[in-house]
């Protein structure tokens, strides 16, 4: 008989081979320091010994172990319960959930604000859900607007990464050949009407990079064609002016049209969220297939949320994270390492991917927990071990890690 199924060993076997085969360590928490184990497959884990400090998460502001944060969790599932129970267009739309929406939005600068159950569920289902004729997407955009830029069906025109001048070009070449085709040119692939609908889309912090996107020249072309912007703003939100993102940081509010972002990564909780208009927000409820057709998210995960947030604004944590982000990067810099980016995501480029996983492990034994990251999350000749402190770390703590790059990369030549 013919054989129609998929040999997945073999395709396992082929990532080990080329160095990119990946497991999952279970924690004992998720916090600044943890107990891993080993990936037990099917079996429960064993913890290791040795807790080790955590500089890879995306907990930026610690809040996962905040005690306001815990208790409001804790008390949302004591008064609401523990899960939505429908899609919240049924019955799973409670107090929580709009109170939440109620500080995004004042955060965001918008008319309101919509969460769903996670942020790349907010991807996939906005871009799907706005229809748009042309997408302009910046190239190291993240997966979730890639796969959202496919499902929208939508003509994708990829801009050069973080360059404003090549969006403009590749709008101008578009507008140029749909009023070709206007004025009785013969049509092509690329060819749309006058009225084709344009949404260009950006991550605002490059989560691998850790470079920002040049926002105000996005938003200066996308105004001179008449276009959309939306902005992903998961690796910044809570992180700026106010709680609010590099939006916030340089007084976008009024030319961004769709602000999204997670509650996943400083907001130490689950899900995502789309802040905009009053009319874009109504779109998204009757259109978003990923939000009308999943149960909303946990009421904890939506109250946890909204408290990270009110401590985001008000209190010394967001402080805290930049002194430790301008020690560590000062530390690795004085030690040798070229450290890119210009955020709290501080990449070591090493470019061999061996020499990366040969980083990775010598800085594991020495108490620090770094990933290497590989092709084909970034480019070939670019492997980098990703740096991210939170705002729990103490000054020893950065210093220990500072002390255990400088040793390690010794040890292993490359430094």
């Amino acid at each position: 008989m013919t054989e129609r199924g998929f040999d997945l060993a073999d395709r396992v076997a082929a990532r080990h081979d080329t160095d990119l085969y990946r497991d999952i360590a279970p924690v004992d928490r998720v916090a600044e320091r943890s107990y891993f184990a080993p990936d037990p497959g099917r079996d429960l884990p064993v913890l290791d010994g040795e807790e080790h400090l955590v500089f890879a998460a995306n907990n930026y502001l610690g809040l996962t172990q905040h005690d306001r944060v815990q208790e409001a969790a804790a008390q949302a599932a004591d008064v609401v319960g523990t899960g939505a129970g429908a899609s919240r267009l049924v019955t799973g739309d409670t107090l929580v959930h709009r109170d939440l929406e109620l500080r995004l939005a004042e955060v965001k600068g918008t008319d309101r604000a919509l969460a769903f159950s996670s942020g790349y569920a907010a991807n996939v289902g906005t871009i799907a859900a706005l229809d748009p004729d042309v997408v302009f997407s910046d190239e190291f955009n993240h997966a979730s607007i890639v796969d959202g830029c496919r499902l929208s069906g939508a003509d994708v025109v990829v801009y050069d990464h973080r360059d404003a001048g090549d969006l403009r070009r590749r709008m101008a070449a578009r507008a140029e050949s749909s009023e070709h085709t206007a004025s009785g040119g013969p049509p092509s692939s690329t060819d749309g009407g006058e009225d084709e609908s344009w949404l260009v889309v950006t991550d605002s912090v490059f989560s691998m990079d850790g470079t920002v996107a040049p926002l105000e020249a996005l938003c200066d072309a996308v105004e001179s064609f008449g276009a959309w912007l939306m902005v992903d703003e998961a690796h910044a939100t809570g992180l700026h002016v106010d709680g609010g993102g590099i939006v916030q940081r340089e007084g976008l509010e009024e030319r961004v049209h769709v602000q999204m972002g997670t509650l996943s990564k400083a907001l130490a909780s689950q899900g995502g969220y789309v802040a905009g208009s009053e009319s874009l927000i109504e779109h998204l409820v009757n259109e978003a297939r990923s939000f009308v057709f999943s149960t909303g998210l946990a009421p904890p995960a939506a109250a946890a949320a909204s408290e990270a947030l009110h401590l985001a604004r008000h209190g010394e944590c967001r402080d805290r994270l930049w002194s430790n982000v301008g020690q560590l990067r000062n530390g690795l810099e004085s030690v040798g390492y070229e450290v890119w980016g210009d955020t709290q995501v501080l990449p070591i480029v090493v470019g061999d991917r061996l020499d990366a996983l040969a980083l990775e492990r010598a800085v594991r034994e020495r108490g620090i927990v770094a990933p290497a990251i590989r092709p084909p999350t970034v480019p070939e000749g670019t492997s980098r071990i990703r740096i991210a402190p939170m705002a729990t770390h103490s000054r020893s703590d950065v210093e220990h890690c500072i002390e255990a790059f400088r040793a390690a990369g010794e040890e292993v030549g490359l430094l």
